[in-house]
Formats: structure tokens, C-alpha cells, sequence
């Protein structure tokens, strides 16, 4: 049984992990060689298609780089502004409308982005933000919402009421509460959020695309690698770097703050 066992993990590992092998592998390979032998890294490997999409002059991957993180911090901060206190006041209400409240915002993780797309852009012209970098932060931090307030409602039910009691004894009001009791254990939970929105954010494609749109001059690292390409383009040996290139400094981000993650997700359960 445990061979069995790992045998079916291994497999599935190397299903999971051939993706990424390929674009690493042809990143660095010429077009030829990509398309006869792909999976194949025993030929002639060259990091000058990686330095070809660095400097090509259609797109700038530096100022890609800076705009999407721009994107992730002002939508990581208006996330946290907005879903912490939501959370708390409905991880703390006893009334029949918090859970209510709380199923609301559960039902936007069932309706997918896409879908929103259409009437969302319709709204953000009657209100003159389409095309627009507050808009798009809008929109985007709409979309963490429910997963964050989930995340965070389960974590502040594992903290003592008598926390927050106890505080309130001492004439503190709840927004101070709030700031100075509750948030500081929170870390785990917010570290977790910070790491799933800013792997979301940074990896999207269509919602940058519609919202600004090419007409705006912003681009993100997604729709960057995408113009640079272009619409009839077959070369493998620019798009593979290009796209190598979109998803290195996130996949190293994700690596390293896994472990923030996990315990995140872990620490609920695991408190009394």
C-alpha cells in the first residue's frame, strides 16, 4: 500500500512539475530545437534568448515589473483596509444577519471573475474609470474580498472573546480593539491573504487587459508578455523567455512565503 501509495504521488508530481520543466528548460533553447525536441535539454543551451526578451524593445520587462507590483501592494492595502473589519464584526456578531452577511460574501467565490467582467465594465464607464488605474484596483480588490473575509472570520473566531472583554474594560473602543489587540494576532492569517492575492493579482491576465486595455499605455507583466508577442507570432524562442520571465519573481515569492501560508491555514485549527 505505501508503495502503491508513492507511486501515485511521484506520478502525480511529475505531471504537475513537466509544465514548469518545459518553460525552464526551453527558455533557453532555439526555435528549432523547441520544436523538435521539447522536452529534450541535452542540446545546445543559451541564455542569450533570455537577454533577447530582457532588452527587446517592444516590451520593457523592468517597467512590467513595477507596475503589476504597484498593483499588488495597493490591492493587498485596500484589501486588508476593507476585509479586517468586515471579518471582525461578523466573526464577533451574534445575530442571525453576520452569518447572513458572511454567506454573501462565501457565494462571490462561486461566480468567477469572467463572468463579472462585462457588467463591471459597463458600471466602471457609467462612473468614468474604465481605463482607469483606480478602477482596475477596484475591481481587483473586489475579487479578494470573499476569500479574505472567509480566511479571516474563521481566524479571529479562534481568538478569546475575553480578549476583547478584557480590553473593553480598560476603555478601550473597538476600533482599538480592534488595531491593537486582534490584528497583532492576526499575522498568520494576514501573511496568508498578502501571499494568495499577490500570487492572484500578479498572474492575471484578463482583467488588466479589459479594464485598462492597450489604449491606457499600462501595462502589466501578463499583458506586457502579450503584446510583445503579438497576435500571429510563432516564436517559441521569445515566447518561452518572455513568459519565464512574467512568472519568476512570483513563483520565488510563493516559494519562500509558503510556509506563511500554511500556517495560516493551519493556525485556526490548531488554537484552543
Amino acid at each position: 500500500m505505501k508503495v502503491l501509495r508513492t507511486g501515485i504521488l511521484t506520478i502525480a508530481g511529475v505531471i504537475m512539475l513537466a509544465p514548469l520543466y518545459l518553460l525552464v528548460v526551453n527558455s533557453f533553447k532555439s526555435q528549432q530545437d523547441i520544436m523538435e525536441r521539447p522536452f529534450s535539454f541535452l542540446v545546445d543551451l543559451s541564455p542569450s534568448y533570455l537577454w533577447d526578451a530582457l532588452t527587446a524593445p517592444t516590451y520593457n520587462v523592468v517597467r512590467g515589473y513595477l507596475v503589476t507590483a504597484g498593483f499588488v501592494i495597493g490591492v493587498g492595502l485596500l484589501c486588508l483596509i476593507v476585509t479586517i473589519p468586515a471579518a471582525y464584526v461578523v466573526a464577533r456578531g451574534l445575530r442571525r444577519a453576520h452569518r447572513v452577511a458572511l454567506m454573501i460574501m462565501l457565494a462571490g467565490l462561486f461566480i468567477p471573475s469572467q463572468v463579472l467582467v462585462i457588467p463591471v465594465v459597463y458600471v466602471l464607464r457609467s462612473i468614468n474609470l474604465m481605463g482607469t488605474v483606480p478602477g482596475f484596483l477596484l475591481f481587483e480588490t473586489t475579487l479578494t474580498i470573499p476569500v479574505s473575509v472567509f480566511l479571516f472570520t474563521g481566524f479571529i473566531q479562534t481568538i478569546p472573546v475575553q480578549l476583547d472583554e478584557a480590553a473593553r474594560i480598560d476603555g478601550a473602543s473597538r476600533l482599538r480593539i480592534l488595531l491593537q489587540v486582534i490584528v497583532p494576532l492576526m499575522r498568520p492569517a494576514i501573511a496568508t491573504v498578502v501571499v494568495l492575492n499577490a500570487v492572484s493579482v500578479w498572474a492575471d491576465f484578463v482583467n488588466p487587459q479589459i479594464i485598462l486595455g492597450p489604449a491606457s499605455g499600462i501595462y502589466t507583466v501578463t499583458t506586457g508578455v502579450y503584446a510583445a508577442i503579438g497576435q500571429f507570432t510563432t516564436n517559441f524562442s521569445a515566447v518561452y523567455p518572455n513568459l519565464l520571465l512574467a512568472i519568476a519573481p512570483v513563483f520565488v515569492f510563493f516559494v519562500f512565503m509558503q510556509r506563511h501560508i500554511i500556517s495560516g491555514l493551519t493556525s485556526g485549527a490548531l488554537k484552543g
